[in-house]
């Protein structure tokens, strides 16, 4: 008999919302799926992350890693297609896109129009998507991977996270739900908005739920941006984007200073959960100086020349990741979180 292989390293994963800018996310999740070298335990989503979390699970129950490749690449070619007129096109330095003038009149309507109002039937195209594509159903007890599912119940502020057993087209709708564009989404007599304003994405599930004791933090909103805004369009998107990422960052230092508290401590006074903190292993992917670069409006930018552009981006990113920091899995942290979140 040949030597038994030892299974994979088990990780879990943390993906950001962020509209059009997840194809980055996309790019990461296929350098870990080709590489297979990673087992996947459990996965927290919000918005564009939510989207990449349950493709990702429908493509590992149909087909493995594989599968999930295919899945999460027909996901995000469907949602360029998704459109009947172009949203967006280059912008003049090439290094991203700008939207075009009809969607970018539609944005604007936002500003004195209801969702109601301006679209009266609810459609919404990536309704059709997770349809097609996700067999829910069977996604709720056969899951390969713990999925949680973030929404912000918009009548009280609270997050509210879908579970494998509760999962629903609906509830996958309700996390990427700007309310400015879209209605709230109704789930047992409860309105939901977009997960981000509770949680971009929620971490503390993957540190209570999960058998993995190391976490993958995939990021899209840059940690630092390289300039203040000016004008008063840019002003009010660094006021969302940073509204969207406060309790995130809030979650970051706290597991940053009860890890920094614990170390100091003699072993005879830690409790299980303690334990567990320092045994809990963090790792980080992002693009900071990239994505800052990117304008906000590129974020509702669905266009498959810039969703291949972002996935390139990403798969750089997972691949450079992979090679410096797999032997870290199961042993320690590869990035400070103090550094990073203080």
């Amino acid at each position: 008999m040949g030597l038994l292989q030892r299974h994979p390293p088990a990780i879990n994963l943390a993906l950001q919302g962020g509209g059009a800018h997840g194809a980055f996310t996309w790019g990461v999740l296929d350098a870990l799926l080709e590489d297979g070298r990673l087992r996947l335990d459990g996965v927290s989503g919000t918005s564009a992350g939510a989207m990449n979390a349950v493709m990702l699970a429908q493509g590992l129950l149909a087909d493995g890693n594989d599968g999930a490749r295919e899945a999460l690449r027909a996901f995000w070619t469907a949602v360029a297609g998704s459109t009947p007129f172009e949203v967006a096109v280059p912008s003049a330095d090439g290094k991203g896109v700008r939207l075009a003038p009809t969607m970018r009149l539609m944005l604007q309507w936002t500003h004195y129009f209801s969702p109601e109002q301006l679209n009266p039937f609810d459609l919404n195209p990536l309704r059709n998507i997770l349809l097609k594509q996700v067999d829910f159903e069977r996604l709720r007890t056969r899951s390969p991977v713990k999925l949680f599912i973030a929404t912000t119940n918009a009548n009280t502020g609270k997050l509210r996270l879908f579970r494998n057993h509760e999962l629903h087209a609906d509830a996958v709708l309700a996390s990427a739900c700007l309310p400015t564009m879209h209605r709230s989404v109704v789930i047992d007599g409860e309105p939901y908005w977009d997960g981000g304003y509770a949680a971009n994405p929620a971490v503390f599930p993957l540190f209570h739920e999960c058998q993995a004791s190391d976490i993958l933090l995939v990021m899209l909103s840059p940690l630092k941006h390289s300039a203040t805004p000016k004008s008063a369009s840019d002003i009010k998107n660094r006021m969302m984007e940073l509204a969207f990422n406060a309790t995130f960052l809030r979650e970051m230092r706290m597991f940053a200073h009860l890890r920094e508290s614990l170390e100091g401590s003699s072993w005879w006074r830690r409790g299980l959960l303690e334990r567990q903190l320092l045994k809990t292993h963090f790792h980080v992917i992002e693009a900071s100086q990239v994505m800052s670069e990117l304008s906000t409006e590129s974020k509702a930018a669905a266009n498959m020349q810039f969703f291949e552009m972002l996935f390139d981006l990403g798969r750089d990113h997972g691949a450079t990741w992979l090679k410096a920091h797999h032997g870290d899995i199961g042993h320690r942290s590869s990035v400070d979180l103090g550094h990073l979140f203080y």
